[in-house]
């Protein structure tokens, strides 16, 4: 006996007069369903992501996900680019604006945002460094600040620190230490004197006796998009369907998170129950108890619909281009594919 297909459906319900009260979406899901492979850090900036994933939002789009992690931004360009992973969402790096000059990748979405009213992205410095006098991003020339790589979000949030507070950036010693594990520890330890991390991580560390928080990101960058939805060119291309139903899913994931615990408009036991979600992916290696208050008071915005905040990538691909990081010829252009989603 043959296969019914799809099509053999239709043709056979529209004889039996039902085609018209026939939901064929399940059937549309299981069979279109794409295999992707997303890229992530276990951080509360990927939230979005472990939400659709875990409440079916990638399965109604038809996506059969699975994650690969990283513990910096740029080898997930890299990944990106080779085709081992199909998308990112990550901070722009010097190794993604070159990938984007090759013709290699695309931004199509916006992840993390900073926002006024909400906790931010935080200034620290080891606790020698706040004895010693550093008690504001003022007191930073001459010290140390960690970075994970040469071209990462750390080195560009360094140098505008320097900017504002009107001292030169070569004044800032630069320490690329791969991995935020590393960074810390070398914070904790005295060994650089200064960092700058998303909330939900500054926040326990500043608790702690070895670290102290002298600053916010959102001072020296207003309206910085933090992290972006990334994926191949040829994806834009070939593939922008999937792109689109990757990023339906994705908003549906950040609209959950943002009225659990930014905007606060869902009961106290659905914000539980998305904390107990999270613990799955953030802070895993911590007692529930323990990591529950610095998931919650480490959120920040996740822009809805994916939105993509254009001046803020403008201009971090400006102070790239200063830097000589990526070559000038880069535009705009070549670096965002802005018809997915709504921008400013």
């Amino acid at each position: 006996m043959k296969a019914l297909t799809k099509r053999g459906f239709v043709k056979l319900a529209a004889a039996a007069g039902i085609a018209a009260g026939v939901s064929l979406a399940p059937l549309a899901s299981a069979v279109a369903a794409d295999k992707i492979t997303v890229g992530a850090l276990r951080f509360t900036s990927h939230a979005p992501s472990f939400i659709a994933f875990e409440r079916g939002y990638f399965a109604e789009e038809g996506l059969d996900v699975t994650f690969e992690y990283f513990q910096a931004a740029q080898p997930m360009a890299v990944a990106i680019a080779s085709g081992d992973v199909d998308f990112g969402i990550t901070a722009i790096s010097g190794g993604l604006i070159n990938l984007a000059e090759k013709g290699a990748i695309k931004v199509v979405g916006g992840g993390l945002q900073e926002e006024p009213g909400v906790d931010g992205q935080m200034i620290l410095v080891s606790k020698a460094a706040y004895d010693a006098g550093v008690t504001s991003p003022a007191q930073l020339k001459g010290k140390s600040f960690g970075i994970t790589q040469t071209g990462s979000s750390f080195h560009y949030i360094a140098h505008k620190i320097a900017d504002k507070e009107g001292f030169d950036r070569s004044e800032l010693t630069l320490r690329p230490l791969q991995k935020v594990g590393a960074i810390i520890g070398a914070l904790k330890t005295g060994q650089i004197d200064a960092w700058a991390i998303v909330p939900h991580i500054a926040k326990p560390l500043a608790e702690g006796p070895e670290i102290e928080a002298i600053g916010m990101v959102a001072d020296y960058i207003p309206a910085y998009q933090v992290t972006t939805v990334f994926t191949s060119t040829a994806n834009t291309v070939d593939k922008p369907e999937l792109v689109k139903r990757f990023l339906a899913a994705f908003s549906k994931g950040a609209a959950d998170f943002n009225a659990a615990l930014i905007d606060k408009t869902t009961t106290e036991e659905e914000a539980e129950a998305l904390v107990q979600l999270l613990h799955k992916y953030v802070n895993n290696d911590e007692p529930y108890e323990k990591a529950s208050p610095s998931i919650r008071s480490g959120a920040m915005r996740i822009n809805e619909g994916a939105k993509l905040n254009m001046a803020s990538i403008a201009d971090q691909l400006a102070w790239f281009q200063s830097e000589k990081l990526v070559p000038a010829t880069v535009t705009m252009e070549l670096l965002v594919d802005p018809s997915f989603v709504e921008t400013d």
